[in-house]
């Protein structure tokens, strides 16, 4: 197939990117590099992938340009760790959803109009932030709360813009949801604020890089933000990306929902000890409770059944292989 990649030079889209090109797909990405400044990714060097340099909240396409797109994968997004809810409240709603307003005003005229069969929507795990259903079906969506912050809001907004394109125009559609993505390839954003944990500054991204970081500084006791009990799913990029292909190229998943996610829960005291028996083998573990942020969701547990019954999707990725790996590209 021939699939448009929205945020293709992000963290998940280069995820997305290599998995699609490695199976066969033509992939075209749009990326304005608005996170993190221009990098590189593995993939631009693929011949079957080229790349826009876009900002989709100001762009007018031509869709003449992408008549022969047979998905979208709308994957571009305002998004960072914990301390984006707080520091970005409104752009994080605002931004984001003129990005899907424009993503799908594209799709539904290349659908009208072209062969567009699909949009795949990049959901969040943040839109069960007040669940207390665990482990958390899909079917769940339609029992719990919205979530509190502005970034799950939004998130949860964009299955709406599915559900609404399909109600309304017949726009095929399936919405994933990523369960805590690790791996390489996070690097320091360019809106990042100077916030310490302990004597380290504390990075923006997710908590495993944020860990390892204070930790290979030599950081002990080792600062946690909160009591370290929050629980999370930690699922790899290759692993979410091979569960995004799998929804991509199956008919079954159309008009769907799913978890994309490894079964394994892990706190984050057990994530930071399995971190720091890796860099300082038998070296005593100590550690300190720094205030928790507002929005840290203690428990984000899916329940993955129906990914495997469809699909045939099983993350198989471990924790302590996606932790060594991320050590090594920090060191480096």
């Amino acid at each position: 197939m021939k699939i448009l990649v929205t945020g293709s030079q992000g963290f998940i889209g280069s995820y997305i990117c290599n998995e699609l090109l490695e199976q066969g797909h033509t992939v075209i990405g749009i990326d304005n590099f608005s996170k993190y400044g221009k990098l590189s990714r593995p993939h631009d060097s693929n011949s079957n992938f080229t790349l826009l340099t876009e900002d989709i909240t100001k762009w007018e396409p031509v869709p003449e340009v992408f008549r022969n797109i047979d998905v979208i994968v709308a994957g571009a997004a305002m998004i960072g760790g914990i301390c984006y809810f707080h520091k970005y409240a409104y752009d994080l709603l605002a931004t984001n959803e003129r990005i899907l307003a424009n993503t799908f005003d594209l799709a539904l005229k290349l659908h009208k109009e072209y062969n567009l069969k699909r949009i795949v929507v990049l959901s969040s795990s943040m839109v069960f932030e007040n669940t207390n259903v665990y482990p958390t079906s899909e079917l769940e969506i339609y029992n719990t709360p919205p979530p509190a912050c502005t970034y799950g809001f939004q998130k949860l907004a964009s299955e709406y813009f599915a559900k609404g394109a399909w109600e309304q125009y017949q726009l095929p559609y399936s919405i994933v949801r990523p369960f805590n993505c690790v791996g390489v390839g996070e690097e320091s954003a360019i809106g990042e604020s100077l916030v310490t944990s302990g004597n380290v500054k504390l990075m923006m991204s997710h908590v495993l890089p944020d860990l390892i970081n204070k930790i290979l500084q030599g950081q002990d006791p080792l600062h946690i933000l909160g009591s370290g009990g929050q629980v999370r799913c930690y699922t790899h990029g290759k692993d979410t990306a091979r569960g995004i292909r799998m929804i991509i190229e199956s008919d079954k998943a159309i008009n769907e929902d799913f978890n994309i996610s490894v079964s394994r829960s892990t706190s984050v005291l057990e994530l930071a000890q399995i971190i720091w028996k890796q860099i300082n083998g038998n070296k005593p573990f100590n550690y300190v409770s720094d205030e928790p942020m507002i929005y840290d969701v203690q428990k984000r547990i899916p329940d993955v059944t129906k990914a495997k019954d469809i699909l045939g999707f099983e993350a198989n990725i471990s924790l302590e292989d996606s932790v060594d790996e991320v050590i090594q590209y920090i060191k480096k």
